[in-house]
Formats: structure tokens, sequence, C-alpha cells
């Protein structure tokens, strides 16, 4: 069996789905948004879980439920496990650029310090939390992280690091904060280094991961001969790409980068109507689905897609979906899903609302990413162990 993991705010699962790839052994979750505990349990039996992956073990929120009864519902009455986890990524709007702002002031974002709290109570080995890169950006709500992570560094040693999932695969442009705590006494380090790189920091060896993508003389995703918009249907076009007008009736030209990174690869294939989720989408009803150019995500709303670009961060709040880069409408459920890496036999349930669908979509660590952290805490974790044998 591998190391066992408690997962806090578990939605979809999907930063689960990458921990379990790696091999993790996740035995309890917690979720309290009953259309998201619905979601993941029919999503993880669809995909052939069993037992306690494809079941939310508790559904209250974390400010309802201590560290005492936690460790009794994960663990029952044996012995608590000598090495064990704790991963989980608390509501984020109000510590976003984009959202309500409130920081540690906000509902939501009292949710980060009852969890690390909670982290306190339960000891684990090590931790994981997962949110935007406000977090570390703001400067308000960067101190406000120290402060909740103060009562925790005399016992780890603490490390973070802000990652792009395009970096790993992912055919969008999405960046996430991950911050990483190890026990100091596991580790045979006597001293906290709290936001300073120590010599077993599980993100040196995310670079590897990385490397595949990136190009080897510039170093950065960006840099590679994106196309640039092209108007629906090809009624006119209004650029030049890449250095002459794109004919009437044509399409664009396939650039130089890798096809994994490309949503054409992903929402542009033929097989995906025969697939569950596939006509879950928001009737359209503008006319901007046939006006706008291909590729024009310059606004906060209506971001068409290009087919040959990678995605923005899919985070469907308000039902604002990105729309398809060939189709005069939305993205489906499906499309959605395989933007963020979710593999075609993870179902959602036809009785979830859309609005709760894409709301999970959107909320959750792109697979491909997790999978990513999940192998590069894996091995900071097999050295040690085999140090110690």
């Amino acid at each position: 069996m591998g190391i066992k993991l408690l997962s806090f705010f578990t939605g979809a699962g999907f930063l689960d789905l990458g921990f379990i790839e790696s091999g993790f052994d996740i035995i309890w979750h917690n979720e309290y948004h009953k259309p998201f505990v619905r979601i993941y349990e029919y999503g993880m039996k669809s995909m052939g879980f069993v037992g306690r992956k494809c079941r939310i073990q508790n559904t209250s929120s974390i400010v309802d439920v201590g560290a005492s009864q936690i460790s009794l519902e994960a663990f029952g009455m044996k012995s608590i496990p000598e090495i064990f986890g704790v991963i989980g990524g608390p509501p984020c709007p109000d510590f976003s650029v984009g959202g309500k702002n409130r920081g540690g002031t906000g509902n939501n974002g009292q949710l980060l310090k009852v969890y690390l709290e909670r982290i306190a109570g339960l000891k684990p080995t090590f931790f994981l939390l997962e949110n935007v890169p406000g977090l570390v950006k703001t400067h308000k709500h960067r101190q406000y992280l120290i402060d909740s992570l103060l009562p925790l560094s005399s016992h780890y040693a603490i490390d973070f690091k802000i990652l792009n999932a395009l970096d790993f695969g992912v055919p969008q442009d999405r960046e996430r904060v991950f911050i990483i705590g190890f026990e100091m006494n596991w580790l045979k380090l006597n001293q906290s280094i709290l936001y300073n790189r120590y010599c077993t920091s599980p993100f040196q060896d995310l670079a590897h991961s990385a490397i595949e993508y990136k190009d080897i003389k510039n170093d950065n995703l960006h840099w590679y001969p994106w196309p640039e918009n092209l108007l629906f249907k090809n009624k006119r076009t209004s650029v030049s790409w890449p250095d002459k007008p794109v004919p009437k009736g044509s399409v664009p030209i396939k650039p130089n980068a890798p096809s994994e990174l490309m949503v054409y690869t992903y929402i542009c294939d033929e097989n995906l109507k025969n697939l569950p989720n596939s006509k879950d989408y928001f009737t359209p009803k503008s006319k901007k689905f046939t006006e706008l150019l291909e590729g024009d995500v310059s606004k906060k709303s209506f971001k068409k897609l290009h087919r040959y670009r990678y995605s923005p961060a899919a985070a469907y709040g308000n039902n604002e979906v990105h729309l398809h880069c060939c189709l005069p409408r939305r993205l489906s459920v499906r499309e959605a899903l395989r933007i963020q890496s979710i593999p075609d036999n993870y179902i959602m349930p036809d009785e979830i609302t859309l609005t709760d669908k894409f709301k999970a979509v959107g909320n959750g660590v792109p697979a491909k990413l997790a999978k990513a952290v999940a192998e590069s805490l894996k091995l900071t974790l097999t050295r040690r162990i085999n140090e110690s044998i």
C-alpha cells in the first residue's frame, strides 16, 4: 500500500487523481458542498475505484470538525501511521486578483487558517496547501499566510513554489502556488526554514517534469510562434500570420509547438460527441459566439479559444465558460475536463446542474500538474525513507 493521505476540500477530486496515480493511498476525504460530493463519488466510481477512494467520509465544514474526530474517522482505533500526509486547496476567491480579494477576513479566506490549524492538530509527516498565486504575490494575503503558518514553523520545514500547468503538458496557462511542509524531526533538521529553500526540497525535481515542453533556447513556453486571432468561420481576417494574410475559407497554420499544448488536440476530436458529458453545455444565445475572433481572450468574459494555442485558466465561476474555437457555443463539460487533463472515463452525473459541474471543473487542479507535484513529493519521501533503513 502507498503512503496514506487525508484530503481536505476534495471537490471533484482532481488533486486526488494526481496523487492516486502516483501511488499514494487516500483514506479520508472532506467536502462540504453537496453537489461536489455527488460529482466526486460518481466520477471516481466511473473510473473503477472502490471503497474509500470513491467515498467522501466527512461532509461537514472543517470549522465544525476537529483534529481528534478527523483522526478517528481516518484511522479508527488503530495506531496512527508513522508516515502520512495531508493535502488540500482551501477555497481561493478571497485571495484571487479577479475575485473578492477579502483575504483572511473573508469567509473562504478564513478556511485557510482553519486548515492549517487542523494540520497542527493532526501532526502529519508532511502537508500540501494549494491556492492561487495571489496568496503569496499580494502583500496583505502573504502576511496573512505567514501569520497562519507561524504556529507550524517550529515543527515543519516549509517551502513554496508557483507552478504553471502549461509547463507540465496541460493545454492551459494556469498558475497555482503549492506550499509544502515536512516535519523537521523526520527530515533530521534542527531549525525552521520558513520560506527558504532547503536541501531536500521536493520542488527541485519538478524542473525535470517540465523540460520536454520548454523551448531549449528560451526556456519559455510563451516564446513559441503561437498564431494570432482569426475570425470565426473565416468571414474576414484582421491579422497576418505568420507573414501574410490568411486566405478566406482557410484555417490558421499550425505552429511549430507541442501539440499537447494546443486545445485543438483535445476539443476538436470527432470522438468527443460519443463521450459522456459531451452534450453538457450552455445554450448559445448571444451574437458574440459568431462574431468574436478566434483566439480573442482579451476581455474578462467571452474568451474565445484558438485551436492552435493553449487555453487561459479554466476558472469557470458565474457560468463564464470559455468559447469553443470552432463551434458557436461555450465548451462542454467534457471539453473542459479534457483541458484540465482529466481522463475521459471520469464522468459527471446527469442530475447535477451545469453551474455546479463547471464550478467543480474550474476549482480543480489539472491532474497532470497534480501528478507532477505528487511524484516530486514521493521522490523526496522515498529518499528519506531509504536513508533511514
